[in-house]
């Protein structure tokens, strides 16, 4: 297991970064990759909150 900074984070994400290009919703693709890299980031040992914000829906 890699050594970390951090044991536990917030991230705090607006509605519109799961958006991609589209001017609203979400965009399955942009989910797909921020759901790759939060499950990395736990699989290091870190402990993820997450906070979504809605304004694009």
């Amino acid at each position: 297991m890699t050594t970390t900074k951090y044991k536990r984070v917030l991230l705090k994400l607006s509605g519109e970064a799961f958006r991609g290009e589209a001017d609203y919703g979400i965009d399955a693709a942009t989910l797909a990759r921020i759901a790759k890299q939060i499950k990395q980031t736990i699989e290091m040992g870190v402990g993820v909150a997450i906070v979504v914000g809605g304004g694009n829906i």
